[in-house]
């Protein structure tokens, strides 16, 4: 089930996605810090990478992440930041300053199953984390769990709405590892047990 919500709800949602990458990284950023920047910054229309859409497209090209696909491998965490260029491409109206998207307040979600739900079907997709164990590296389909394997680290994902297969609830989730993985780029998770900590850091927030 997706949550009933407006599409500007809808679009700032899916744009404060675009700057998960706050100090760290997945090496220990935190998610409430790029929608902070959203409330405080505001933030640009933008697209795909090399889709020339909005005012600042995606400006990394796509790669794979632990699967054999069309693109070439991920490098991992080595990578730098892309310097934050505040202007709009080329030929782009308006112009960066009237771009701007803002956020009217954003907060974190309390740790529980129906706080989450009731929040999705209010106001759409929720900002989530959890821990990444190897297993989930290698995950294709179904619901998620955890059997084993180490754990790799930490990673932000978004929260689109839950349902249940064969008796097991789960969250329906979009991942950011493009759609060779996992189910077109989605998973499942288990529902309700704070599994992997999926339902800990859970944040959202409303647009101006």
């Amino acid at each position: 089930m997706r949550g009933d919500s407006g599409p500007t709800a809808q679009r700032s949602m899916r744009s404060e996605t675009r700057v998960l990458v706050v100090p760290a990284g997945c090496n220990g950023g935190y998610p409430s810090g790029a929608w902070k920047y959203w409330t405080e910054k505001g933030l640009v229309s933008g697209g795909l990478y090399d889709s020339h859409v909005g005012c600042r497209p995606y400006s990394i090209p796509p790669c794979e992440h632990h699967t054999n696909g069309s693109r070439p491998p991920c490098t991992g965490e080595g990578g730098e930041t892309p310097d934050c260029v505040k202007r709009c491409e080329d030929g782009y109206s308006p112009s960066y300053k009237d771009d701007k998207h803002m956020g009217l307040t954003s907060y974190g979600v309390p740790r529980s199953e129906k706080e989450i739900m009731a929040e999705i079907y209010k106001n759409g997709p929720v900002e989530g984390a959890f821990t990444v164990y190897s297993d989930f590296l290698m995950y294709k389909s179904g619901v998620y769990q955890h059997v084993s394997g180490e754990e790799v680290g930490g990673h932000a994902i978004r929260i689109l709405g839950w349902g249940v297969d064969k008796g097991t609830p789960y969250w329906l989730v979009a991942n950011s590892w493009n759609t060779d993985w996992g189910e077109n780029g989605f998973f499942r998770i288990l529902r309700g047990e704070d599994h992997c900590g999926i339902e800990s850091e859970v944040v959202a927030g409303i647009p101006n």
